[in-house]
């Protein structure tokens, strides 16, 4: 795997990630989901280098110009309820792509710590021989990314996956490049170091989807 860690370098992507971890800031949904959606089209850009372009004439109304399009046939999938502003921030640079939607979820068997992922949805187009990006915004054990991806086996093989997430653990990270293709390409804008002994990640910033969308039961 070919791990894409944005945050090596500065950029605008430094302030969009500064405001989803700050806890005060993070508390205006409104805000927390357009930076996710930000964040998105940034990586988004930054995954576009790796794809596959042909050429093209196209007439302007003064002239001819030769110009470059893009021709992989991409399938966006995210992760429910988290994954939506980011797949929205995707789906604005990749437009023409299909889409698809997975509900992962830890499953508490024993109410305590231990859990394991539940994946109770899926919606889906043929994944037959297309470029896969699967979007999580938060990477912490990374079982929710094998989970869905030994779900989705059976609508097809694509012949390129490309994973996009927000931040991510170091040990997820690597639980994830152990389980996936090899020739799959991760890009993250951050990576922490720490997971606590439920599973998050540290710092983090949270919940992801309680910060987007609301607290659930």
């Amino acid at each position: 795997m070919i791990i894409h860690h944005l945050l090596k370098d500065n950029s605008v992507l430094n302030t969009f990630i500064k405001e989803i971890r700050d806890e005060k800031i993070q508390k205006d949904s409104m805000r927390f989901r357009r930076n996710i959606e930000r964040i998105g089209e940034i990586l988004s850009y930054e995954l576009s280098k790796e794809l596959v372009f042909q050429k093209e004439q196209i007439t302007t109304v003064l002239g001819e110009k030769e110009s470059s399009k893009l021709v992989n046939d991409l399938v966006i999938c995210s992760i429910l309820r988290a994954g939506l502003p980011l797949h929205q921030g995707i789906l604005n640079y990749f437009d023409t792509a299909e889409n698809a939607f997975i509900s992962a979820y830890r499953y508490h068997p024993n109410n305590n710590h231990e859990f394991e992922i539940k994946v109770e949805y899926f919606a889906s187009p043929s994944l037959e021989g297309k470029t896969l990006i699967l979007a999580d915004p938060m990477l912490a054990t990374g079982q929710s990314l094998v989970t869905v991806y030994e779900a989705i086996k059976k609508f097809g093989t694509p012949k390129k996956i490309h994973i996009v997430s927000v931040i991510g653990a170091k040990e997820g990270v690597d639980f994830v490049k152990n389980h996936f293709p090899e020739n799959t390409d991760l890009w993250i804008a951050d990576i922490d170091d720490l997971l606590n002994d439920k599973g998050y990640i540290v710092p983090g910033l949270g919940d992801a989807g309680d910060l987007s969308f609301g607290t659930k039961l």
